[in-house]
């Protein structure tokens, strides 16, 4: 492999990281990855990632490892009986570090993307494994208990779709140079309020 591989897989990444956020993951174009890494061989996402998903998971992989690190540390010392509330937290706060630089607004974006796969989320390849996430959602998957288990499953993905799309809104606006109606502590305490108020929210009589 050229000397230069690493240079050249980390350029392929950060372009690819701004144009799967600016642009869209499946809407951009490989040839166009290539160009903006100034890179002269066609072949090149492949030859260092094997495909357009490989380099996809790559991106995650680097952005969720250290999420997912920060995340345990906020769970560390939880038990079965930790309210839903600090469970929330835990998800929603490494997240909401994201914003504090560019890449991490474009991860922010790209996530937000995924929301169709949110629902096989215990079936996560085994190289892009969240353990501290996983355990997060075991958690909020049991409750609360006097709902079903079909309902409590369809508002566990939801809530992901709603975070998650909420965190991928307010980076575009940081990125676009506009000033979000909520300061940085309010937001991250709104979003957690949303997120456990749809979690818990009473159940209509049939």
């Amino acid at each position: 492999m050229p000397r230069d591989s690493t240079k050249t897989r980390a350029r392929l990444e950060v372009e690819a990281e701004r144009l799967f956020a600016d642009v869209g993951i499946w809407q951009v174009r490989v040839r166009e990855i290539v160009a903006a890494a100034h890179q002269r061989n066609a072949s090149a996402v492949t030859y260092h990632f094997g495909s357009r998903e490989g380099l996809l998971e790559r991106i995650l992989a680097h952005h969720g490892e250290p999420i997912d690190a920060h995340r345990g540390q906020l769970l560390a010392g939880l038990e079965g009986e930790a309210s839903t509330r600090s469970v929330v937290d835990a998800l929603v706060a490494p997240m909401v570090a994201c914003f504090d630089n560019d890449r991490g607004r474009r991860y922010l974006r790209i996530v937000a993307q995924l929301a169709d796969r949110f629902a096989d989320w215990r079936h996560i390849p085994a190289d892009l494994a969240a353990p501290n996430l996983s355990r997060a959602l075991d958690l909020l998957e049991n409750r609360p208990e006097h709902l079903s288990g079909a309902v409590r499953r369809e508002r566990l993905v939801a809530m992901m779709q709603l975070m998650t799309s909420s965190l991928a809104e307010r980076a575009r606006i940081l990125d676009g140079g506009a000033s979000p109606v909520l300061d940085a502590r309010h937001y991250q305490k709104n979003l957690a309020d949303m997120l456990v108020g749809l979690l818990e929210a009473p159940a209509a009589a049939a």
